[in-house]
């Protein structure tokens, strides 16, 4: 299926797959294909769920760089659904292989580069992002440069940029500066870009929408957690696609749900504007959003405000008892980020705003992420002797 990219902000069109923003006006770019009906080759029958189910709709012209990603489970939340008055299904996407849904947008954006020629591939990272980067350059064996925030990402997502290979550099700074440098660097170095300012990267992302509607139809509304925002802006595209191939009449409203220390979107939104104001020193408990000026926030504005959705914010307390709610009410184990899309509905619910809908939550990573916070929230395990009665006495 033929495409473009497209300006989101001077709507110029450019046949390339060459670059990651407008060269007249520097705004987002975003791919835009020819839809035509007579060239999907798959049906929304609910089988065989992955992301290259889709391949017909995603912008490469190779044999994929895949680990099997997609096709996460799509749980129903029946203890959620009881105490938020909705019906909850929860889109776990930490069973992907590197534990996140970054995995989705990873195997397309590999698979680019690798389809372009790059020997390297390049990222700054809050964790997820670098993970799954780093094992998808070991599988197409390119090589693989990660940025991150010192001391500020959790050290399970370390771990995983560091055994696949990856090249890792701390940087004094927050998220927002390792992304402004690491764009520099690959412009200079030849390195391939694979933040979500990749439009090609978002790509693979979308899939999240193209399996709800596989799985379950279309919901009332999607809910997930807000970060650099090309997650919200990807899935909101897969469902216009599917509209306008005709495969669906309706689209969710997307609710954005972000931190109270990391909340440039919600600010905006509140106020209704289509632009953030940054914020300087972002923080959160839930790391994986841990950004205070996200790059796609115009996309997921946009998304927001033509799905007829919302933003809304959460503290960090109500982050983790989310998490704990998932984990022991649900068996959903989930990161803190992951957590906040659960947070986000509770909360919304308690203010009555949603009532009686079909609603995902999408959770984005798995619960051993970040095993350092979980220690912290839960407490180590019990200490006794290696005796029957000190045993019992402990339980």
């Amino acid at each position: 299926m033929e495409y473009l990219l497209r300006c989101i902000d001077c709507n110029s069109y450019y046949e390339s797959d060459y670059i990651y923003t407008c060269p007249r006006c520097s705004g987002l770019l975003e791919v835009q294909f020819s839809l035509n009906a007579d060239e999907i080759d798959f049906s929304l029958d609910g089988n065989n769920l992955s992301v290259w189910k889709y391949r017909s709709l995603l912008p490469v012209r190779i044999n994929p760089i895949s680990l099997n990603e997609g096709g996460t489970p799509l749980y129903k939340a029946n203890y959620i659904s009881e105490v938020s008055n909705c019906n909850v299904y929860v889109k776990h996407e930490g069973m992907n292989p590197s534990g996140s849904f970054k995995d989705r947008g990873m195997t397309v954006g590999v698979t680019k580069a690798i389809e372009i020629g790059r020997k390297a591939v390049a990222c700054a990272s809050t964790g997820n992002t670098s993970a799954s980067m780093a094992m998808y350059a070991a599988r197409a064996g390119i090589k693989a440069y990660v940025l991150l925030p010192a001391g500020k990402v959790a050290l399970g997502k370390v771990a995983q940029a560091l055994m696949h290979g990856a090249r890792v550099i701390s940087i004094k700074g927050n998220f927002d500066e390792a992304l402004t440098l690491v764009r520099q660097v690959c412009e200079e170095k030849g390195f391939y870009l694979l933040n979500s300012v990749n439009p090609f990267r978002l790509e693979g992302q979308k899939t999240i929408a193209f399996e709800i509607v596989d799985a379950l139809g279309v919901p009332d509304a999607v809910i997930l957690p807000v970060g650099n925002a090309g997650n919200i802006s990807a899935i909101y595209k897969g469902f216009l696609e599917l509209r306008e191939l005709g495969l669906i009449d309706e689209i969710p409203r997307m609710i954005g749900v972000q931190a109270e220390g990391a909340n440039p979107i919600f600010r905006a939104f509140i106020e209704g504007r289509r632009e953030i104001e940054p914020i300087e020193n972002p923080e959160t408990v839930a790391t994986a959003i841990r950004i205070g000026q996200p790059v796609n926030a115009k996309k997921a504005l946009r998304a927001i405000y033509e799905s007829e959705g919302m933003a809304v914010e959460v503290s960090d307390t109500e982050i983790v008892e989310a998490q704990k709610l998932l984990a022991a009410k649900e068996g959903i184990g989930v990161e803190p980020a992951s957590a906040a899309s659960v947070a986000g509905l509770i909360k919304l619910s308690r203010e009555e705003e949603l009532s009686g809908e079909r609603v995902v939550c999408i959770t984005t990573g798995h619960l051993l992420k970040d095993p350092e916070e979980v220690i912290k929230v839960c407490g180590k395990p019990i200490e006794v002797d290696a005796d029957v009665e000190a045993i019992k006495k402990a339980l």
